[in-house]
């Protein structure tokens, strides 16, 4: 059985679920409890669980980062929640410095099982410091894992798998999808982290990509379609662990490959898929990888710009026709 709600309804269910489960589970974060979440994610849980287990924190996410990593390590599974990733950059130290860090600097004495969540990337007119993507920032850090996933069956799933994992897990959303509706199991399930979903089925062209950017993926296969162009795509939903075999096998048998991607160009998540590509599949490749990214500059503020920053469906397409030799 299954039925229709948003992404942000699944997260909270999520979360919900887990908590009802096991009692060591907590959630933690700016405007989480009284406003019911930021983005109304955790909508009734201060109702259900008490200000003991859903707990609003000062405007400090260095602080209440580490508190959530100190919790963790005595046996308690908090959920911090960051009202946007361009905030955690202040709790950096604790993700990357401790929780981290915490197995192997204790030669695997203490375990670190933690879950920070919130919004990731561009979501309109936010300008510079309120826009970046960060999930290859978060998973050049080993010891760290990171999900980044908009479906809201996947992410409901993929968010309770982070909760029940003994490491420290990164969950990356969009603020801007949060609205996003989709099909969700009613029964109790969890989704592997670091299994890759093909969203659709092709023959002609590999398409990648995660998060939002699937949104633009999907809508530029339908359009590639109706010029004959048959586009497997491929929702990466892990970022670390990345599932390199089902890319491969996928790019066996199209032998084109173009990846979709937020980030910025330069040492990003794109970067590594089209490497590890060239380096695995290298025989199977009928034309160099394209990746289309967003522009190598920060998030303009205006929106004619932003629209022209971001990958679009033409973009897409374009790489796509290029790859297959096809005139534009």
């Amino acid at each position: 059985m299954s039925r229709v709600i948003t992404l942000r309804e699944a997260l909270g269910e999520a979360m919900s679920e887990e908590m009802r489960r096991d009692k060591s589970v907590f959630l933690m974060g700016e405007e989480v409890a009284e406003y019911n979440g930021a983005y109304k994610v955790s909508k009734g849980m201060l109702d259900e669980f008490g200000p003991k287990r859903v707990i609003d924190t000062p405007i400090a996410e260095l602080g209440f980062a580490g508190i959530g990593v100190g919790a963790a390590m005595n046996g308690l599974r908090p959920i911090v929640e960051f009202m946007t990733w361009n905030f955690a950059v202040l709790a950096f130290d604790q993700i990357v410095n401790n929780a981290a860090k915490t197995l192997s600097q204790s030669a695997g004495d203490f375990s670190c099982p933690i879950v920070f969540r919130g919004p990731s990337g561009s979501a309109g007119q936010l300008a510079q410091q309120h826009s970046q993507t960060f999930e290859s920032w978060l998973a050049n850090c080993p010891g760290l894992k990171v999900i980044s996933c908009v479906d809201p069956a996947d992410a409901k799933g993929l968010l309770k798998s982070a909760i029940r994992d003994n490491d420290p897990v990164c969950v990356m959303e969009s603020e801007s999808l949060y609205g996003l509706k989709g099909e969700v199991p009613t029964d109790d399930y969890t989704v592997p982290i670091g299994k890759a979903a093909i969203r659709r089925e092709g023959t002609d062209v590999t398409l990648v990509s995660y998060n939002k950017m699937m949104e633009v993926t999907k809508s530029a296969a339908e359009e590639l379609a109706k010029e004959g162009i048959s586009a497997e795509v491929i929702d990466l939903r892990t970022i670390r662990p990345l599932d390199y075999d089902t890319i491969i096998q996928s790019v066996k048998k199209t032998n084109r490959l173009v990846v979709i991607d937020e980030s910025w160009p330069f040492a990003g998540v794109s970067s590594e898929v089209a490497y590890s590509v060239q380096r695995m599949a290298f025989d199977y490749l009928d034309a160099p990888v394209i990746r289309v990214n967003a522009e190598d500059t920060s998030l303009p503020y205006a929106k004619p710009l932003v629209d022209a920053w971001l990958p679009s469906v033409a973009k897409v397409v374009k790489a796509v026709k290029e790859v297959a030799y096809r005139p534009a």
